[in-house]
């Protein structure tokens, strides 16, 4: 208890107190605003209309009434695509052909092609499937109206047309917002960022201060120093992510007082880790470059901006050992599907394992600092008793 009196009288009067609540806070308003709305409905693409005929105007007004993409201008001839793409004012070029409508009217095929931008893949958001649409709307009806000019009623022809059609509904994140998953990964990474750093700075300052050993040998002395940095994480956290929900709309369906249960056991995971990471540390300034052995590996191989499932299972598997692995895990259970907290004690359990092998670990670095402590003592002894033999 004196152990966690001290840390927190520490941590009240340091700045952590005050960046742990900004930093987050900061990130999440900034990031918030910035991509609100960054739903892009509406990507700008360029239509070269080589057959000029009622018809093609017709086709380019579905595009241009498409909620995926704009026309912003139709060109009547040919031209070079590197030309219309060089000053990305459009993402893409779709080019009509000649005698179109006439092809259409003999019954005849013909070839649209589209040319997209593939430098900036984000920026063809949708544009595949508002093609994909007007294209088999298209089909559909000029068959429908052949059949039907040959007799057939407009149920029969549809049927022989399209005897299966898809029906798609995107679940828990429709609008693709960044802010579930990229913005939110921001503010889980300054989190994770400075709550390492801070309380991997506990063992070298106690160190230097000569109080490392002072209350005992005990590893819980040291294992409750991290309960602060924990707590305010934890609030800090929750704090921001109702930030995101207001300001940029983030999806959160978990009630705040379950999902703060999960929220503290990573919390606690990440700061033993940090407290194992920083704990051989010679000086408090060296444990923010060894943050950095978690910092990296949680941005890339978690989920922030790439799905885990995107890595081998070599990488997918190392990434179990990372806390802000199950913390997302649990971001995208619970928070954005609802789930109950039951449902998700594989990845709780997964962060008490964290904890309890980060906890052994500490102990045996601390058993190890022990008897170095007690050698030099012991070879005191040994000598004095050797002087007062002699």
């Amino acid at each position: 208890m004196k152990s966690l009196i001290e840390e927190w009288k520490y941590v009240v009067s340091s700045k952590f107190l005050l960046t742990i609540f900004i930093g987050p806070l900061i990130a999440a308003l900034f990031f918030g605003l910035m991509f609100s709305k960054n739903q892009i409905s509406k990507s700008p693409v360029v239509v070269i209309d080589e057959d000029h005929s009622a018809y093609s105007r017709q086709l380019i007004s579905k595009m241009n009434a498409s909620q995926y993409m704009k026309v912003t201008n139709v060109f009547a001839g040919r031209m070079d695509p590197d030309t219309l793409l060089a000053n990305e004012q459009a993402v893409a070029v779709i080019v009509l052909p000649e005698q179109l409508e006439l092809r259409k009217l003999q019954g005849k095929s013909s070839n649209i092609g589209i040319l997209m931008d593939n430098t900036m893949p984000s920026g063809l958001m949708g544009i595949r499937t508002a093609i994909q649409e007007i294209i088999t709307t298209e089909n559909t009806t000029l068959s429908m109206t052949r059949l039907g000019q040959n007799g057939m009623d407009a149920e029969t022809a549809k049927g022989l047309i399209s005897p299966l059609s898809l029906q798609q509904r995107m679940l828990f994140n429709p609008t693709t917002s960044y802010v579930s998953f990229m913005v939110l990964g921001f503010v889980n990474i300054i989190v994770l960022m400075m709550t390492t750093s801070a309380a991997g700075s506990i063992a070298p300052r106690l160190r230097k201060e000569g109080k490392l050993l002072a209350n005992g040998v005990s590893p819980f002395h040291l294992w409750v120093r991290s309960v602060p940095y924990a707590v305010l994480s934890t609030f800090s956290l929750i704090l921001s992510y109702g930030l995101l929900k207001q300001v940029g709309n983030m999806r959160f369906e978990a009630e705040p007082y379950v999902f703060i249960i999960p929220l503290l056991v990573y919390s606690f995971a990440l700061s033993l880790m940090g407290l194992l990471i920083g704990y051989t540390a010679k000086d408090a300034a060296k444990v923010g470059l060894r943050t950095s052995l978690v910092l990296y590996p949680s941005f890339l191989a978690t989920g922030i901006q790439l799905t885990p499932l995107a890595f081998p299972m070599f990488f997918q598997v190392i990434a179990w050992a990372l806390p802000m692995n199950w913390l997302n895990r649990l971001i995208r259970g619970m928070a954005f599907r609802h789930g109950s907290l039951t449902a998700y004690s594989l990845e709780i359990g997964a962060l008490l394992i964290i904890i309890g092998v980060a906890s052994l670990l500490i102990g045996l670095l601390m058993l190890r600092e022990v008897r170095k402590a007690n050698s030099p003592l012991e070879q005191r002894a040994d000598s004095g008793v050797l002087s007062v033999s002699s």
